[in-house]
C-alpha cells in the first residue's frame, strides 16, 4: 500500500520535520524568517459552540515549517497531531496563547 504524496513545505521542501509542526500566517512569516522558530502553544478557549470546552489543559511545542494559505491571518496553524495535544480535534479551531522559545 502506498502512502499519499505530501506537499513540500515552504521552509524545508520534502525534508521530514516530524509531526509537532505548524504553519505561520503572514503576521509571523516575515518573508520566511519564521522558518524553524519554535512556539509553545496552549488552548485558552472555544471559538464556536459546537465544542464548548475543547481545551485539554496541555501545551505543545511546535516548529514553524510552512506558511499558512490565505485566510489564516494572525494564526498559527498546527498539524493535526499537535492540535490534538491541546484541544479536542472536533473543535477544528480554538483560541490560543503562545510564546516563542
Amino acid at each position: 500500500m502506498s502512502r499519499p504524496a505530501r506537499a513540500a513545505s515552504a521552509c524545508y521542501g520534502y525534508q521530514e520535520q516530524g509531526t509537532m509542526i505548524a504553519a505561520a500566517s503572514d503576521v509571523f512569516w516575515g518573508g520566511g524568517a519564521a522558518c524553524g522558530d519554535r512556539y509553545v502553544v496552549r488552548c485558552t478557549g472555544a471559538t464556536n459552540g459546537g465544542v464548548p470546552h475543547p481545551c485539554t489543559g496541555r501545551s505543545v511545542t511546535v516548529k514553524i515549517v510552512d506558511i499558512c494559505p490565505a485566510g489564516c491571518a494572525g494564526t498559527i496553524d498546527l498539524s493535526q497531531e499537535a492540535f490534538a495535544v491541546i484541544a479536542n480535534p472536533d473543535a477544528g479551531k480554538v483560541e490560543i496563547e503562545y510564546r516563542r522559545i
